[in-house]
């Protein structure tokens, strides 16, 4: 049920949204150039990796010795407004109806962070993962890792199609009000360094 409620959800959702996502694209062309999705692989149900879409949002800026600026060097005015209202998000809509993503669940993170769980942490790989879930609409990334875990394994073990409904309104309000959307001094969330780094850096 839950995969049929993806499908419709999705489908109808990017139906609706087609004159936002067209109007970003034409956006991020004439302010950025090409490409206009960003795509990289994450991991998905029980770690299965993926190619994960969105908007792109930042340019390719290097510094004089040809290394990658940091994000925050390398974010575009157009991609602080598209990241401000999730718009960079809408791309997977099309991970959703091909079975990469559902639209909730626990948020895709890198394939560099599969090493570094513990088993519990690991346990958020159970369900597949979504565009929104329930540490999104909790704090999103103003919470610590150690809070988004523990949200993402409770969604794991508690998850109904009545929560899907009350987590997706909740993401929209969520959105409207722009909370949430970076950790405090970062452009979006601080790099995950395990338990053991995390345990360090607490002191």
């Amino acid at each position: 049920m839950k995969r049929m409620v993806d499908l419709l959800g999705a489908t109808t959702l990017l139906f609706l949204l087609s004159p936002i996502v067209i109007s970003t694209a034409i956006a991020i062309i004439f302010n950025m150039g090409s490409p206009v999705i960003f795509k990289q692989i994450r991991p998905g149900l029980r770690g299965k990796p993926f190619y994960i879409y969105k908007f792109r949002t930042m340019i390719d800026k290097r510094d004089e010795n040809g290394n990658m600026l940091p994000g925050r060097f390398r974010l575009t005015k157009i991609g602080k407004i598209i990241r401000r209202y999730s718009i960079d998000e809408l791309p997977q809509l099309i991970n959703v109806i091909k079975g990469d993503l559902s639209l909730v669940g626990p948020r895709p993170l890198l394939m560099e962070y599969l090493d570094i769980y513990t088993p519990t942490q690991f346990r958020r790989h159970e369900v597949r993962p979504g565009i929104t879930g329930w540490a999104q609409i909790n704090g999103r990334n103003a919470i610590s890792w150690d809070e988004k875990f523990k949200l993402d394994v409770w969604y794991v073990d508690h998850h109904t199609f009545w929560l899907d409904i009350k987590i997706l309104i909740l993401t929209l309000v969520k959105v409207f009000k722009k909370e949430g959307v970076s950790a405090e001094g970062h452009y979006s969330m601080v790099k995950f360094k395990g338990e053991k780094q995390q345990k360090a850096n607490n002191g």
